[in-house]
């Protein structure tokens, strides 16, 4: 990382950054390929994992299971394609964007190059009126029954099929005009096809279901709470450490709503081209250091839900059309669809 990059983290003016030494900085933004090799290998490896269960053991309870751990793989991919957007995936930028783009954003159709101006944005203007995310955490606190209602949007296809949409039109309906179209096009059928080859080759084709089930339903799920823990419910728009929010997940949450450290948000926007494995300890070095004790930090998902839905009943209404529609348009934009 050079000198003019780790000035351009150091805009933020802080006092958080007295807490980290030069040399502490230059370690924490030192990137290791084979870490990020084995990220993107156990995500893989637990979707595999999870087709070879059903595969073997066909029942509702292994689909419902497998379901919910190939859909917080795919936010896992989302999450590395974001890593990439920030380059801190691979060292070397070119390896970066292809490995970015061909094993996590093609095949949960996304596409990280205009991801990446969008995303930046977000880190730019982080909780004012310019943050494109910002539609994602002004409806909160809502009620429970408020959630509950997106809950099910997410788990019925409904909030999915808005995903699909999205995705539709920003690759087949502008392919022929738009090359970047055509590119992220042939990339989702590529890989695609791939997959469901590799399936059938190994005697199940059926299980491509599982792949997209999951992409309709549970992904879409740990996308809303990752985007409510992120940015929901944050005292102070102005400040980094009190307009993001760091999750102290358990492992379960790790598996099922957290994967590859997304929970270490604050971490994240202070020093935003910190890899992935990085993130857990520049957060007990700044928690050791005192920095985060006034910060947002929650302790398990459940909470930050629960703050979430805190409004009270008796103010609930059936929702107008635009809630209904739950801004799935920006919650597909958050993961790059």
């Amino acid at each position: 990382m050079t000198s003019s990059a780790i000035g351009a983290e150091e805009h933020l003016g802080s006092n958080w950054r007295r807490a980290l030494s030069r040399e502490e900085v230059h370690d924490l933004l030192h990137m290791n390929d084979l870490r990020t090799a084995g990220s993107i290998a156990l995500n893989w490896a637990l979707v595999a994992t999870s087709f070879a269960v059903v595969a073997l053991w066909p029942n509702p309870a292994t689909v419902i299971a497998a379901l919910f751990v190939i859909g917080a793989r795919q936010l896992g991919f989302a999450v590395l394609m974001h890593e990439a957007s920030h380059r801190s995936l691979l060292a070397d930028r070119g390896w970066n964007d292809a490995v970015g783009n061909w094993l996590c954003a093609y095949p949960i159709w996304s596409d990280l190059h205009p991801y990446r101006p969008y995303h930046l944005k977000h880190h730019a203007r982080t909780g004012g009126p310019e943050d494109p995310d910002i539609g994602l955490v002004r409806p909160f606190p809502i009620t429970r029954r408020s959630l509950l209602r997106k809950i099910i949007r997410d788990l019925s296809g409904q909030t999915g099929r808005n995903f699909a949409q999205a995705a539709w039109q920003r690759t087949f309906q502008r392919y022929a005009s738009d090359p970047h179209a055509r590119r992220a096009g042939r990339g989702f059928l590529a890989t695609n096809v791939v997959l469901f080859a590799v399936l059938a080759g190994l005697g199940h084709p059926l299980l491509y279901g599982l792949w997209i089930g999951a992409w309709l339903t549970t992904y879409t799920l740990v996308t809303r709470i990752r985007s409510i823990a992120e940015h929901a419910l944050t005292p102070d728009s102005k400040d980094p450490l009190g307009n993001t929010r760091t999750t102290i997940a358990r492992w379960w949450e790790r598996l099922l709503i957290a994967p590859n450290r997304v929970n270490y948000h604050i971490e994240h926007h202070l020093l935003m081209t910190v890899p992935h494995y990085n993130l857990p300890r520049m957060h007990r070095m700044l928690r050791d250091r005192g920095v985060l004790e006034h910060a947002s930090v929650t302790r398990g998902y459940w909470e930050i839900l629960r703050n979430a839905a805190s409004r009270s009943a008796s103010t609930d209404s059936d929702p107008p059309e635009s809630e209904r529609d739950d801004s799935a348009e920006n919650l597909s934009r958050v993961n790059g669809i």
